[in-house]
């Protein structure tokens, strides 16, 4: 068997000369923001952590090259060479892609051009395409396709299904797509020799190569379903999804997640996420009681080695009015509500120091004066923790159900909670009500 060379320097090529007409905007759809950053710094981000990637070019909008420079400088994306404005059609900014590399004297590379508006590519994509083009001059990325295509054809009154292809051979294309530099400057060079590039070009750089260079086979890489490309206001809101989703596994894979309190959808949601989860209702752990609080702590770490997030969502009974409310009850309620996360919080320190952790209190929704006490002495207590113990790395944090018409459902909350132990934020009281939150 042939060892291969060495692998080439490899520039990844984000190209961002489109603007957000289809999802309603009149700047560019790179510059929008998704889960806290602009698509185009997620984009940037993938290629800046890849390790076979030696260099990014950015091809921006007219106009707007500054803004992502600056995005660039922020976010330290050091790989970044260039930023420059790209053309009036994708051909024309992939040939000013191409012209940018060059000029680099004497030195052949690999390419992977990328629409910067797929933000959640996966970096396994990548690794693909830098292998498959040590064997190859061409790569695609495609994933095949669960739906029946047709071809039509178009009539006066309308169109009429003409053909209905093997979907078996049918894959929808994605990006980025891979090249040897000479390779798809060649391409390019003869369409643009060519009188009737401009009336019919192709929908992406491998038909610029299937059509001009024939003989190039182009080589399939795996896609991903996630691989989407943002393209219309739903795009965006399935995006953001998908980020929210994506940041639950890389923060909860592994880690041990404490839950008091019969909330069971954030412990299953936690789980689902490659979370250890260890769930004490009010039948297993007294959260007014400090040693059985501490010992289901105690419990929780011996079996998993530590504690990384633990969750005081322990509901006190039902109550009347303060006037209409027996002793005992009240005693009970009180001790729930406001005792209980006193000594959640005592027994939780030393493990939540140790892995530099987050404490999530869940107060009930506050009908009523001793609901609204409760959650007073909660909100309270939050903000007092989070200050004393940020110099320990602990995070503290409260979600807080507002009333409402229609309250909260438990899938709701459980997402609320989870986005808040992820956000890496401390100090913060969240609101929760039916389908949103906010701070």
């Amino acid at each position: 068997m042939t060892a291969l060379e060495p692998r080439p320097h490899t520039v990844g090529v984000l190209l961002a000369g489109g603007v957000g007409r289809r999802i309603g905007l009149d700047t560019p759809k790179q510059l929008v923001e998704i889960a806290g950053r602009t698509i185009i710094e997620h984009t940037l981000t993938v290629f800046q952590d890849a390790p076979e990637i030696d260099e990014i070019l950015v091809l921006m909008t007219p106009g707007y090259t500054e803004d992502v420079e600056r995005l660039v400088a922020a976010g330290e994306f050091t790989k970044v060479s260039a930023v420059i404005e790209g053309g009036a059609s994708r051909t024309e900014t992939t040939w000013r892609a191409l012209r940018a590399l060059e000029k680099r004297a004497g030195r052949e590379c690999d390419v992977l051009l990328h629409d910067a508006v797929r933000p959640l590519l996966e970096p396994r994509i990548i690794t693909g395409c830098v292998e498959a083009l040590r064997t190859h001059q061409a790569v695609e990325v495609a994933i095949p396709t669960s739906d029946t295509i047709v071809v039509v054809e178009r009539r006066p009154d309308g169109e009429v299904v003409r053909e209905v292809p093997d979907r078996a051979a049918l894959r929808r294309v994605q990006t980025p797509q891979g090249f040897r530099l000479a390779v798809i400057r060649e391409a390019y060079e003869r369409a643009f020799a060519d009188p009737g590039f401009a009336d019919r070009p192709p929908t992406d750089d491998c038909g610029v190569v299937l059509r001009y260079l024939p003989d190039v086979p182009i080589h399939v890489v795996p896609g991903s379903e996630h691989n989407l490309k943002v393209t219309h206001p739903v795009d965006v809101l399935i995006a953001e999804r998908l980020f929210q989703l994506a940041a639950y596994g890389r923060a909860l894979r592994g880690r041990t997640v404490v839950v008091f309190g019969d909330n069971v959808a954030v412990a299953e949601l936690a789980e689902r996420h490659g979370a250890v989860v260890f769930s004490f209702p009010a039948t297993a752990a007294r959260v007014e009681d400090p040693r059985s609080v501490a010992d289901a702590l105690a419990h929780a770490a011996k079996e998993s080695g530590g504690v990384d997030y633990v969750v005081s969502a322990a509901e006190p009974p039902p109550t009347g009015t303060l006037g209409e409310t027996d002793g005992a009850v009240l005693a009970e309620a009180l001790g729930v509500a406001q005792l209980g996360p006193v000594n959640v919080a005592r027994a939780a320190l030393p493990y939540l120091r140790e892995r530099r952790g987050h404490l999530l209190f869940h107060t009930a929704s506050p009908y009523g004066t001793l609901r609204s006490v409760e959650r007073a002495a909660v909100v309270a207590l939050t903000q007092a923790l989070a200050e004393e113990w940020a110099a320990d790395g602990v995070r503290v944090s409260c979600l807080a159900p507002e009333p409402a018409t229609e309250a909260p459902s438990r899938e709701d909350v459980a997402r609320a909670a989870l986005d808040v132990l992820v956000s890496g934020l401390s100090g913060r009281v969240t609101t929760v009500r039916a389908g949103r939150t906010g701070t």
